[in-house]
């Protein structure tokens, strides 16, 4: 199987509401707030250290069967930039990807220094679903 380096787009940043350990590196996050600045349509979004995915994309996930990862609520508001420079965006419901698995195994995985990697089916399934401004390279792990 091939695996991939995802650079998804960061369409915003960590709120207020958020609780993580910053005493470690990365930062352990426990409750996510993403405060969207910007969204343009990708499916799966990212602000360090977390990743997050459009409920849609958490439900084709699902029905394919996936390794590395598991999925948690977390609470998505628009800045108000993002209200002045995109009025009316209609903004799909987000849920947490959490990535706990090995790169170049699982299906998700984080590699050092904290890259997302992805097996290439899910990859398959992000870029039919949407991801125009994620970057993607091979990964190789040797």
């Amino acid at each position: 199987m091939r695996f991939f380096k995802i650079w998804p787009n960061v369409a915003g940043g960590v709120g207020k509401g958020t609780v993580f350990d910053s005493s470690v590196h990365p930062p352990i996050v426990s409750k996510l707030h993403y405060v969207v600045e910007g969204w343009f349509g990708d499916v799966i979004v990212t602000t360090f250290p977390c990743f997050l995915v459009t409920e849609e994309t958490q439900r084709a996930l699902q029905k394919m069967g996936f390794s590395g990862a598991t999925f948690a609520d977390a609470e998505v508001t628009t800045s108000e930039e993002c209200q002045e420079d995109q009025p009316g965006l209609d903004l799909p419901h987000f849920v947490w990807l959490k990535v706990n698995g090995r790169a170049g195994q699982d299906d998700f995985g984080i590699a050092v220094p904290f890259h997302l990697i992805i097996s290439e089916r899910v990859l398959d399934l992000l870029e039919s679903l949407g991801i125009p401004f994620a970057i993607v390279e091979p990964y190789d792990d040797r």
